[in-house]
């Protein structure tokens, strides 16, 4: 181990230092993806919706947004909530007068075509 003054064996000559042969890192990159879990109040501000508005979401029956219960608090994964929010994407608007005017189109139109028939059997009876 090492002392203040270590004993040179005789004969023993000083080397110069060995000479680096790998080249030098100079930069380390480290790429993370994140994808944290998010508290109510962590999701509002992420999404946009208010606290209550994701909690009628969490609730709803048909389409929830997808949760994690940890003793009382809700977690909610933010790339499911990606995935969920993605399915209320909407392309473009909706022209509600155009497609109305083409039912009543169809369903004024004679009767005696094959499309007439399939569209009135597609009418619910009241």
């Amino acid at each position: 181990m090492g002392t203040a003054r270590e004993r040179k064996p005789a004969g023993w000559v000083a080397q110069p230092p060995a000479r680096i042969t790998n080249p030098v890192i100079e930069r380390v990159e480290a790429r993370v993806i994140l994808d944290p879990y998010l508290s109510l109040t962590g999701l509002a501000g992420y999404s946009g919706l208010s606290v209550r508005k994701l909690r009628t979401h969490l609730a709803d029956v048909a389409h929830p947004i997808p949760c994690y219960r940890v003793g009382g608090k809700l977690l909610v994964r933010r790339s499911e909530f990606d995935a969920w929010m993605a399915t209320y994407r909407q392309r473009g608007r909706v022209d509600v007068d155009r497609l109305v005017n083409e039912v009543v189109r169809e369903l004024s139109a004679p009767a005696s075509g094959a499309a007439g028939h399939a569209l009135l059997d597609k009418v619910p009876d009241r």
